[in-house]
């Protein structure tokens, strides 16, 4: 993940493991 954004929230991470 190069793209990290400012205030990552644990639902963003969630959404992100999903995904993968």
């Amino acid at each position: 993940m190069k793209k990290l954004q400012k205030g990552f929230t644990l639902i963003e991470l969630m959404i992100v493991v999903a995904i993968i």
